[in-house]
């Protein structure tokens, strides 16, 4: 199964230099002036598309936000190991993202941030030999 999630964006420019300084891949295939489709993982896409782009598919002119209203979903994946985490959270914060917390769990590390328009993602990182309910 393939997984679109899909975000409206004030600047799609704006949004595929930020997703871009993060690393992950531009699919130019599926991507032109109104959307731009980065692969996060195989088969996993975020698709960053106009606002006008977004709110002409399905009609949900009355749901979309904007970056000062609360991402009402956080998109958490995981990473390798802890300085793959903070790494990726320094390219967010030099392409212009917001921080949020870092937390340090005995089975995992996760940090936060957010993009330029207030989607929230959570990379983290699953400590090897953890137990999970410690």
């Amino acid at each position: 199964m393939s997984l679109f999630i899909t975000c409206p964006v004030e600047s799609v420019d704006r949004a595929t230099a930020f997703y871009t300084a993060l690393g992950w891949t531009l699919n130019a295939e599926m991507s032109d002036h109104n959307v731009s489709c980065f692969a996060i993982a195989p088969e996993q896409y975020v698709m960053l598309g106009s606002r006008e782009m977004y709110a002409s598919v399905g009609g949900t002119e009355d749901v979309i936000g904007g970056p000062d209203t609360p991402s009402k979903v956080t998109v958490s994946f995981d990473l390798d190991s802890r300085e793959a985490v903070d790494e990726m959270v320094e390219r967010a914060t030099a392409a212009g993202g917001r921080v949020g917390d870092t937390d340090d769990y005995p089975f995992m590390y996760q940090r936060q941030f957010d993009d330029p328009d207030g989607y929230h993602y959570s990379p983290f990182w699953m400590k090897p030999d953890a137990d999970p309910s410690a």
